[in-house]
């Protein structure tokens, strides 16, 4: 088969959930499958930020990148539904989408589509105008229905596309994400740690959340939760700081206003980006991660600490029940009282951080690319006539 995939995502450099998802799963279903041919279609106006070496080592893949303006290419995908992407790669069996975006296929190329979540849909106040306008441009839920098949990476956001966009339940395939290799605890002798813990300016002891700053991650209330924390004045929790990592989404100002107007703002520190070397080096240092977001299609971020052994106070929403279960706690995104006890909980409570460490590794376990690159594979093989 000779199979298509879109990874117009990768085109920026960034690494988010949707762009560690689309390396992560593509990296393994290249290193399992050697008889299928695959063609990356990639699109940027400007040069693209995305380094081809990544997969260079597999012989069935190739690149075409194309160099039309982004804005013209998805005015034609939306309104003239032209050009078909699976005559630019030379006619494929399958194309398959990692994320919704703009597209055009003819008929003979079978859609295999990944949805993350439906944040949009069920949280539209926590988008910008600009994101909302986005969405609806794309319209999800047409292009749901033109997929021949959906990978939703959580029986929660399953839940969702069956609720909100009426598609057919058998229509739908959950597959977990994984975690990266490269996401491990560190011993605490690795020389790893004093070196990224100085180029963060990291403090000794400190409470971490990373994730894009936006709205639904529900920032406002961690800051709100540490601030009473700090104001109980316990002696064991005054060595504490509150770092806060994460490119900047939309709606930003207004997070960091709250940040620069908390009763301990001293003691909250900021830093937008944290590379992907360094974000395992980063969570073991960590004392306790917190991830108090509204909703999830997934959220990578609370099972990349979790295979680092920090204990997590996470959300009881969404799938985050899903990826946590008995590997952490959680809590009323909506009550910041539960997040500040249990973050003291953890922090004064030797013998319950030991457990909940011991609890979360246990947990992360469960997920790994490798499962789900086969699971997405057996897809694309039901295809193959």
């Amino acid at each position: 088969m000779k199979i298509g995939i879109d990874i117009r995502c990768l085109s920026d450099g960034k690494r988010t959930g949707v762009e560690e998802y689309t390396i992560n799963l593509l990296d393994n279903i290249f290193e399992l499958d050697k008889k299928n041919q695959y063609v990356l279609f990639l699109n940027s106006w400007r040069k693209s930020h995305f380094d081809e070496r990544i997969f260079s080592q597999h012989k069935n893949v190739t690149v075409k990148c194309f160099n039309i303006p982004n804005k013209l290419l998805n005015f034609c995908f939306w309104y003239l539904r032209w050009p078909n992407v699976d005559k630019l790669l030379g006619g494929v069996d399958i194309f398959f989408m990692p994320n919704i975006n703009f597209i055009a296929l003819s008929d003979q190329a079978k859609l295999v589509l990944t949805i993350h979540d439906l944040s949009y849909e069920i949280f539209p106040e926590t988008f910008s105008a600009k994101r909302r306008a986005w969405h609806s441009f794309i319209n999800p839920r047409s292009l749901c229905r033109r997929a021949d098949q959906i990978i939703a990476v959580s029986d929660s956001t399953k839940s969702d596309i069956i609720s909100n966009f009426g598609i057919a339940e058998q229509k739908i395939k959950r597959i977990h994400n994984g975690i990266s290799d490269e996401i491990q605890k560190l011993d605490r002798n690795d020389p790893k740690l004093m070196e990224v813990k100085e180029k963060y300016h990291l403090p000794f002891n400190f409470i971490f959340y990373l994730g894009t700053v936006e709205p639904r991650k529900n920032i406002p209330a961690l800051v709100r939760a540490f601030d009473h924390l700090k104001s109980s004045h316990d002696p064991n929790l005054e060595k504490y700081k509150l770092v806060i990592a994460g490119g900047k989404g939309w709606k930003t100002d207004s997070i960091l206003e709250t940040m620069r107007n908390a009763k301990f703002t001293k003691d909250i520190i900021f830093t937008s980006c944290i590379t992907n070397q360094d974000k395992a080096a980063v969570y073991t240092l960590a004392t306790l991660f917190v991830y108090p977001s509204l909703f999830e299609g997934f959220g990578i971020p609370v099972l990349e600490a979790m295979r680092c052994g920090v204990p997590v106070i996470t959300s009881n929403c969404s799938s985050l029940p899903e990826v946590v279960d008995q590997g952490g706690i959680m809590i009323d995104p909506d009550k910041p009282d539960e997040l500040h006890v249990a973050m003291k909980e953890v922090l004064t409570n030797r013998e319950f951080h030991s457990e909940l460490s011991a609890r979360a590794l246990k947990q992360s376990i469960r997920f790994n690319w490798r499962t789900s690159a086969r699971h997405t594979l057996a897809i694309f093989e039901k295809f193959n006539c």
